[in-house]
């Protein structure tokens, strides 16, 4: 199962979930896991948790937006963290484009983004479309890494 990190500012919450909610029924299937800061459960260590996911994650997906730029926290930690592990490897950053902003700016406009040509989901005039094009963007990356993992497994 490929793990999916969720990187998004609060008050993008409402935007991130379109997205989310259109990846539940590969998350069913089997095929991915999501995980995202709202499933800390009451008690844990919020930022070990946030750690241990993002370490382990092979999609991070970097849900941009002014408020996730003015993020101390999204922009210089997780996205720092992101671009780390998208240098040596170890996963796939997505930049998902929520709302304008200037993310071409950014160390994260160097990544093809979602939706296509980096079209903010807020702009499109059917939200429910442009997540559900994300979403399957996604998942056709999910199949890729899957088989390149079978295939790795089979050549031991």
């Amino acid at each position: 199962m490929v793990e999916i990190f969720f990187s998004y500012a609060h008050e993008d919450e409402l935007l991130m979930n379109e997205v989310r909610r259109q990846m539940i029924v590969y998350e069913r299937e089997g095929h991915l896991l999501k995980w995202y800061d709202r499933m800390i459960p009451p008690g844990e260590q919020w930022k070990d948790t946030i750690d241990i996911r993002l370490k382990n994650a092979k999609i991070i997906l970097l849900f941009l937006s002014p408020h996730f730029i003015e993020s101390r926290y999204c922009y210089e930690i997780e996205g720092k963290q992101a671009l780390e592990k998208n240098a040596n490897g170890e996963a796939i950053v997505i930049p998902v484009i929520l709302r304008p902003c200037a993310w071409t700016a950014s160390p994260y406009g160097k990544l093809q983004a979602l939706p296509t040509d980096g079209k903010p989901i807020s702009t499109w005039h059917d939200i429910d479309l442009a997540s559900l094009g994300v979403a399957e963007s996604i998942f056709k990356i999910v199949k890729e890494l899957k088989i390149n993992d079978f295939k790795n497994k089979k050549s031991f």
